[in-house]
């Protein structure tokens, strides 16, 4: 029998249909409006970001070489397939902002101007607050073909203007010619949102770039306004950092973040009512090639709806639950005598992200406490773990952080805690060469004068960062232990990092480069196996994205032998179900409140069910180039409340959607009757937690 042919989904494609995903919710009238609106910024600042690193490695593949070969066109189709996806998209964006969410403000009493033709009462009002608080920064320059002109910054917006000199009657004959200015919205200095006096309870809004449009007389005196187009360009923001030495590795990510601000075209975005002439106009000053080209609508740069006034208050907004406390830590002060106890499971954002701070504080204070060693992705700003860290130094512990310099947009500011905690004592040490470290741990070594005392230390292993900010609004889990075993194996992990590791048989945690791969193929072939032999195989598997082909292939081998699949993938899925070799692949993809960001496996084993939690997505970056650890959940209660957490999202109704093989988001709620129980996972999951945990 011939082998069958594995298929594939194009990730960035699938990508934006995961973008699209997130750009329905702005459609769905049952959430308060500025919910509706955070998600039409979401999707934005996506798309940005998108443009600035995806989209970068296809103009590098057609731009590096003249001569036309295979890959250079495959990189030309896929970006114009791009392209082309996101115009459609855009196209549907502001069918909803203008034709649902304007009118739904409306509704509110909030109105929204999207021109520069105001209300004769606000007149006065826009034009003084242009010259106070406006004019002071604005930089008008004029362009020409053939000169020099002033840097284009990545993600900025600015107007293209064209004018004509004013003419007196004595020069009336003359020959009237076209000129054309630039000119940067200043947005660091300004709102881009401008609140205006409320008339009859009725609440208005302008557009900064409206209230600069409204007085472009002022800034060009002589000149008559023709026409003024917004314009944005963005810019490759993608680099690697391969082979250089652990001494250069800071100044080298630094050198080319600084670079990034400076980097190649990806995506020229324009007003798509701007005349061909004024965009060839353009395009020849500043070299804009055809297939950088992106037409927009009037106003660009739509993640800043975000910050959108709103003048009538919390009813608007989506008001989410308190997180819950975990009795076990309320009934004790002591979050290490807890864990001396017993292993406790953190579910963010439904619980307080409060915890793991106390562990790290009584961690810095605890005499018994030797040493803390922490891995540093992504925290936030004035971030309240460094300051533990930070603490523990200066109390005499040994801290070592790994500090990931490599972590994408969060590079200076990883770059900044790490010099703040080197000039308190802390021990830092900077990215790998050639890999990127994502596993999410901290390790606590304590004093213990009998050396066979079971409790050797403590370990929080966790699928997203230690960000309380993002803990927030991230779906993630984390696991507070004293377990020996994961312990050792912590140690051995960090050992490796900090290059006194040897090539460790781990026995517990799975780590890639070592023996992540292995094993997750090995689980799989075991499902295969008791189908094989007449029991049941069952598999679910939740990730943010899931890229990687040998991965993918396995589940296609297991779907092939009868194995039944779930999938939960929120982002990114090259697997395509529904055909002869996925016939037994389900894929869920949950867009709700919070960003699903927990990464779960689990494998039936006839019952035995093996659960591992994990940073790690199934993409050949995690697999292949970085340092991930997925860790087992042994504690019979902590695994039974994730997998009655998947069951609920596998139940979802109304968040969920199944992923079809035209990758379409198909709503699980469509066509469902009256009388079926609707599961809103999210909802649903903090209800669960409250009942089992209060």
């Amino acid at each position: 029998m011939e082998k069958m042919t594995y298929k594939y989904f194009k990730r960035d494609i699938s990508w934006l249909s995961f973008n699209y995903r997130v750009l329905l919710e702005a459609k769905d009238a049952s959430l308060p409006i500025y919910e509706r609106i955070k998600f039409l910024s979401i999707y934005s600042s996506n798309l940005e970001e998108f443009y600035k690193v995806r989209v970068s490695g296809y103009h590098s593949s057609i731009l590096k070489s003249i001569k036309k070969d295979k890959s250079i066109d495959k990189a030309l189709e896929t970006l114009m397939e791009i392209n082309t996806e996101v115009t459609k998209q855009e196209k549907e964006y502001f069918h909803i902002f203008n034709e649902m969410i304007l009118p739904t403000l409306k509704k509110e009493n909030i109105i929204l101007y999207q021109t520069e033709k105001v209300n004769d009462y606000h007149k006065a009002y826009i034009e003084k607050f242009f010259n106070e608080e406006v004019f002071p920064f604005l930089q008008p320059m004029i362009i020409q073909k053939g000169h020099i002109h002033s840097f284009i910054q990545d993600n900025r917006i600015y107007q293209a203007i064209s004018l004509k000199r004013k003419r007196n009657n004595k020069t009336s004959n003359s020959k009237d010619e076209t000129t054309y200015a630039l000119m940067k919205i200043p947005q660091n200095q300004l709102p881009r949102f401008v609140m205006l006096p409320s008339i009859d309870g009725k609440h208005y809004i302008m557009f900064i770039d409206d209230v600069i449009k409204a007085n472009l007389k002022s800034i060009f005196p002589g000149y008559e306004i023709i026409e003024c187009y917004s314009i944005k360009i963005s810019r490759d923001a993608d680099f690697s950092v391969e082979n250089v030495e652990q001494t250069d590795i800071a100044e080298r990510i630094l050198n080319n973040v600084r670079r990034r601000k400076i980097g190649a075209v990806t995506r020229f975005q324009y007003d798509k009512d701007m005349p061909d002439y004024f965009l060839e106009y353009l395009q020849e000053v500043y070299d804009i090639e055809d297939e950088e080209l992106l037409s927009g609508n009037k106003y660009l740069n739509l993640s800043d709806l975000i910050s959108l006034p709103n003048p009538v208050g919390d009813s608007l907004t989506q008001n989410l639950p308190k997180p819950l406390r975990v009795p076990e830590f309320e009934k004790n002060n002591s979050i290490l005598s807890v864990l001396r106890k017993q292993d406790i499971l953190l579910h963010f954002p439904y619980q307080s992200f409060d915890y793991l701070l106390r562990f790290l504080m009584q961690a810095a204070f605890d005499p018994k406490v030797l040493e803390i060693k922490v891995t540093q992705y992504r925290v936030a700003e004035n971030s309240a773990v460094i300051n533990s860290l930070i603490s523990a130094a200066k109390n005499g512990k040994k801290v070592t952080v790994f500090v990931e310099l490599k972590a994408r947009f969060d590079e200076e500011n990883n770059y900044l805690s790490s010099e703040l905690m080197q000039q308190a004592g802390v021990k830092i040490i900077y990215s790998l060469p050639g890999l990127k470290v994502h596993a999410k741990l901290a390790y606590i070594r304590k004093r213990s004068n009998d050396p066979d005392e079971p409790i050797k230390g403590y370990a929080y292993l966790g699928t997203g960062n230690f960000n309380e900010k993002t803990a927030r609004i991230y779906s993630d889990k984390g696991l507070l232990t004293s377990n020996r075993d994961i312990i050792v194996e912590i140690d051995e992990v960090f050992n490796i990092l900090e290059g006194k590791g040897q090539s460790k048989v781990f026995q517990h945690l799975l780590v890639a480069q070592f023996n992540m791969i292995p094993e997750i193929n090995a689980m799989i072939d075991r499902e295969i196996n008791h189908v094989q032999n007449g029991g049941k195989g069952r598999i679910v598997i939740k990730l943010n994205s899931l890229e990687d082909k040998s991965m993918i292939n396995s589940l296609y081998r297991a779907s092939e032998a009868g194995v039944e699949i779930d999938l939960i993938i929120r982002g990114i899925c090259c697997l395509i179900p529904n055909q002869e070799f996925s016939k037994n692949i389900r894929i869920t993809r949950i867009v709700d409140s919070y960003l699903e960001h927990s990464r779960i496996w689990y494998f039936y084993n006839m019952g035995e069910e093996n659960l591992y939690l994990t940073s790690a997505d199934w993409m050949s970056r995690n697999l292949h180039r970085r340092i991930e650890v997925a860790f087992p959940i042994f504690d019979a209660q902590i695994k039974r409340e994730i997998i009655d957490i998947l069951k609920i999202q596998l139940a979802d109704n109304v968040s969920a959607v199944w992923v079809d093989e035209y990758l379409n988001n198909v709503f699980k709620r469509d066509g469902l009757t009256d009388d079926v129980n609707l599961v809103r996972s999210q909802r649903d999951t903090y209800e669960y937690l409250r009942g089992i945990k209060q």
